[in-house]
């Protein structure tokens, strides 16, 4: 199937963006975002506030150690995430419906950036203090009832997204 080993994983060029979930609450969640941020070869996972971290047997049952190969980072707060990855020239973009966000089929990312992607919390989504603090919101369109997906689904979207944009090569 032509899969890479840890080592050739962890020494490719990597896809210029970071998930930052913001208190997610379910470790399950969690390893959902590993798993997609290791297939699609996203630079890494940014765990804030109540997020689990590894190693955790919840996290591992779903991102069936992935953990293990995609980086990731602890900050005691999402704030505080936001502020050393802006520091280290990421462009930081709430993932989430609010005024003035950009659907996510009219966002056109600039090839030479980075991207830290924030996705919130279960039941609260983006923090609003979070939400101030970033350059910009992008959002999945719908037309359902609910106008919400899980935070892992849209993750999945958000990041295969950015995966097709920004991706040199397939």
């Amino acid at each position: 199937m032509g899969r890479l080993s840890v080592e050739e994983f962890k020494a490719m060029d990597k896809v210029p963006v970071v998930a930052v979930l913001d208190n997610v609450r379910s470790a399950g969640n969690v390893g959902a975002f590993f798993r997609t941020a290791d297939a699609f070869g996203m630079e890494g996972v940014v765990l804030c506030g109540i997020t689990a971290r590894p190693p955790q047997k919840e996290i591992h049952k779903t991102a069936l150690g992935a953990e293990l190969t995609v980086e990731w980072r602890g900050f005691d707060t999402t704030l505080e995430a936001v502020e050393t990855l802006r520091s280290e020239g990421y462009t930081i973009v709430a993932v989430e419906q609010v005024a003035g966000s950009t659907k996510l089929g009219e966002f056109v990312p600039d090839g030479g950036a980075k991207y830290a992607l924030v996705f919130g919390n279960e039941v609260d989504g983006v923090a609003q203090e979070v939400v101030d603090v970033c350059d910009m919101a992008v959002e999945i369109p719908q037309v359902g009832t609910k106008h919400s997906l899980n935070v892992a689904v849209t993750g999945g979207v958000v990041l295969w997204e950015m995966f097709k944009r920004l991706k040199k090569s397939l």
